[in-house]
C-alpha cells in the first residue's frame, strides 16, 4: 500500500521534511508526496503542519540569502489550497507542553503533534525516527515507502 492509501481521506499532518523534499523535488520522496498535494490542491484532502515549519525551512534560504527560495516556502504554507498552517497559540503550547512530559518528545515535534492533534488529523508524515505514536493517529515514515 502506498502512502496517499495510507493517510487515506485525512487530514494529515507533515512534518518539515515533508515541505522541504517537495518544493526542493527529492528524487526519492516527491513521488510520494506529490499526491498528497494534489489531494490537497483538489480540496480532497488537508495538510496541516505547525508554524513552527514556516521557522524550519526558511533558516537555510535565508543563511543562503536565497530569498527565492524563502518566499517560495512560505507562499506553500500561507496560501496553497489545502494546506493549513495552525498558528501556535497558548492552547497549542499547554498540548505540545503535556505531549513533552508524556512522551519525552522535543519541543519542535511536540508543537508539530499537537498541531496535528488539535485539527483532527489521521496521520503524521516525518523521516524522523524518533516520532513513535500520534494521539489518535499514526505516525507514517517516509523512507518506509521508498
Amino acid at each position: 500500500m502506498g502512502l496517499i492509501e495510507e493517510v487515506g481521506r485525512g487530514p494529515v499532518a507533515l512534518d518539515t521534511a515533508a515541505f522541504i523534499y517537495f518544493i526542493e523535488a527529492h528524487p526519492a520522496y516527491l513521488p510520494l508526496l506529490r499526491p498528497l498535494f494534489a489531494a490537497a490542491d483538489r480540496e480532497d484532502l488537508t495538510i496541516v503542519t505547525s508554524a513552527v515549519t514556516l521557522l524550519e525551512v526558511l533558516v537555510v534560504p535565508y543563511r543562503a540569502g536565497n530569498l527565492t527560495l524563502a518566499t517560495r516556502y512560505e507562499a506553500l504554507l500561507t496560501r496553497s489550497r489545502g494546506v493549513l498552517m495552525r498558528e501556535i497559540d497558548r492552547a497549542q503550547l499547554r498540548a505540545a507542553a503535556q505531549l513533552r512530559a508524556v512522551a519525552g518528545v522535543r519541543t519542535p515535534d511536540a508543537l508539530q503533534l499537537a498541531a496535528a492533534v488539535a485539527e483532527g488529523c489521521t496521520a503524521f508524515v516525518t523521516n524522523d525516527r524518533r516520532l513513535h505514536a500520534l494521539p489518535g493517529g499514526r505516525i507514517l515514515q517516509l523512507a518506509d515507502y521508498v
